[in-house]
C-alpha cells in the first residue's frame, strides 16, 4: 500500500513539474507586472504607529506571436506593447487606488524595465538564431 502511495505522489509531482516547465517556457508572452504601494488607513488594519501599506499589482500578457525578433522593426514593436501594457496596468492601479504610489509614470516605467529584460533576451536568442 505504501508503494502505491509513493508511487502516486511521484507520478502527481512529475505531472506537476512538467506542466510548469511547459507554461515557463511559453516564449509567445512577456508577462507585465504593474505594482504600485497602497496606504490603507482604516483602524481596523492599521498598525500601531502607522498606516499598512499593501502592495497592488496588476499584470498584464504581451504576445510576441508574428514578430521576427530578429528584425529591428520587430523588436520595436515589442518594446510599445511592452510599454503600453505598462502603462495601461499602472493607470488601472491609479483608477482603482487614487493615493497609491509611485505614480503612474514611475510605475510604468519600472513595470516595463523589468519585462524589457526578457525582450532583450528573446531579441538576442532570435539575433543569434538569424545569423546560424
Amino acid at each position: 500500500m505504501k508503494r502505491i502511495s509513493y508511487g502516486a505522489i511521484t507520478a502527481a509531482a512529475s505531472a506537476l513539474i512538467i506542466s510548469s516547465m511547459a507554461i515557463a517556457q511559453n516564449i509567445d508572452e512577456i508577462t507585465v507586472q504593474a505594482t504600485r504601494d497602497v496606504n490603507v488607513k482604516s483602524d481596523a488594519q492599521t498598525p500601531p504607529g502607522g498606516a499598512r501599506v499593501q502592495d497592488v499589482s496588476l499584470s498584464y500578457r504581451v504576445n510576441t506571436a508574428g514578430l521576427n525578433l530578429a528584425l529591428h522593426a520587430d523588436v520595436l514593436e515589442l518594446e510599445k506593447r511592452v510599454k503600453d501594457a505598462a502603462l495601461t496596468g499602472c493607470k488601472e492601479i491609479g483608477r482603482q487606488y487614487p493615493n497609491s504610489t509611485p505614480d503612474v509614470a514611475d510605475c510604468a516605467k519600472a513595470a516595463s524595465d523589468k519585462a524589457m529584460i526578457k525582450v532583450n533576451a528573446l531579441a538576442a536568442a532570435a539575433a543569434k538564431k538569424s545569423t546560424n
